[in-house]
């Protein structure tokens, strides 16, 4: 990839790729414009961190906000495509390539900026950089494990709950739905797979099931329906359980069109819980803010530090080297779901430590959406943490 020559093209282009390799800089007009409109204002170009900030500050202030996250998008092009580059070959064996892990991360952009914080002293490519990272691991281990699954295994494998609201987000009737969850309880209580199998791996019932699972589902329904029309029943639930638990990524720079006009998408929902953290941060007046983001950070620190060494190692391997837990499980000579097991609980321990000082300090009310949309904030930490032990940076909590 060769350098962007100046501000302009640094705050107005986006990476084109040619199959798995960077091919150019595609410049949007409008952005170009903007960026000329401000710089002939300026007295000084000035570096390229403090129009950065310029931008976020214009997006914060929601005055342009469509316009900063365009030129905000542009400015961190290099930093998505080298985390991308980075995080893809560790991943060789998954059909997700360079592009697919660069769209998965630049879709995280509304995520970052509302979780930036210019006075934690990090610089928002450094920080974007850290998060892109961890979205895209996390981003593909998810999809690995459903990529995998076959269609039964995926309808073995979902819970009701999940399955209604995968039937829902697909734009189904609350009668299509109650039929499609009707089929789908049919086949797991009249499935019964062949013990040897794994359930990700079930194969497709035979005949006699099938007629098993029509004359259940006919009797509970007063309908008439055959086993094919069931079975497309289920392979319609399988197939908005794929698409729910695992959308497809839209780039935020997908261009529309033709010329140089580009479409800036806000895959985001707006609506999302805040997290644990910005919710402890928010209990507090703002000039007591960095004081209480010092004391959690060092409350988490001395919880790492607590941890048994091969816990510890873990956690160096997998953050800090980027190793995968099958590496991992290598490097210690210790099975897989071992590695599996200790770092859900070391993420529970730390979840749980913050929560308990949270609540006697802050006395913040913990509710189950909070700790739901928790993890991630969790895990950007855990990877800057991490980081800046490797790199010998400072690392900070965001709020």
């Amino acid at each position: 990839m060769h350098p962007r020559k100046n501000l302009i093209e640094t705050f107005s282009s986006f990476i084109q790729f040619d199959g798995d390799r960077f091919q150019s800089w595609a410049v949007d007009g409008k952005l170009r414009r903007s960026m000329q409109g401000v710089l002939t204002k300026s007295p000084e170009d000035g570096a390229e961190n403090i129009w950065a900030i310029y931008w976020y500050r214009m997006w914060l202030s929601r005055e342009i906000p469509d316009l900063a996250k365009g030129h905000l998008s542009a400015y961190l092009q290099e930093s998505c495509f080298w985390s991308a580059s980075k995080t893809a070959g560790t991943f060789s064996n998954t059909q997700y390539k360079l592009p697919d892990c660069f769209q998965i991360a630049i879709a995280q952009l509304n995520q970052i900026l509302k979780s930036f914080n210019p006075n934690q002293g990090s610089t928002l490519k450094s920080y974007a950089s850290a998060i892109f990272g961890t979205v895209i691991r996390e981003t593909l281990r998810q999809r690995h494990e459903i990529d995998i699954c076959t269609t039964w295994g995926i309808l073995r494998k979902v819970s009701q709950k999940r399955l209604v609201e995968a039937l829902e987000a697909a734009g189904l009737s609350a009668d299509a739905v109650e039929s499609h969850v009707i089929a789908w309880n049919c086949f797991k209580l009249l499935y019964s797979p062949n013990p040897n199998n794994t359930t990700r791996k079930l194969n497709r019932p035979d005949d006699s099931t099938w007629n098993a699972i029509a004359l259940s589902y006919n009797s509970q329904t007063k309908a008439t329906a055959i086993p094919q029309e069931i079975e497309n029943l289920l392979l319609n639930a399988a197939k908005a359980t794929r698409q729910y638990l695992y959308p497809t990524v839209t780039s935020i720079n997908a261009t529309v069109g033709s010329g140089d006009t580009y479409e800036i998408l806000d895959n985001i929902p707006s609506n999302e819980q805040e997290s644990l953290l910005t919710e402890i941060i928010a209990a507090e007046e703002q000039e007591n803010r960095n004081s209480q983001l010092t004391t959690m950070q060092q409350i988490l620190i001395e919880t790492i530090n607590q941890l048994e060494p091969q816990a510890q190692k873990i956690l160096q391997l997998y953050y800090a080297e980027g190793e995968i837990q099958q590496n991992i499980a290598k490097i210690l000579e210790i099975p897989q779901y071992t590695v599996s097991r200790r770092l859900t609980k070391v993420r529970e321990n730390l979840l749980k430590t913050l929560i308990q000082w949270s609540q006697q300090h802050l006395h913040i009310s913990v509710t189950p959406d909070l700790l739901k949309n928790t993890n991630a904030i969790m895990e950007e930490w855990l990877q800057a943490y991490y980081s800046a032990k490797r790199y010998g940076t400072s690392n900070s909590l965001s709020p």
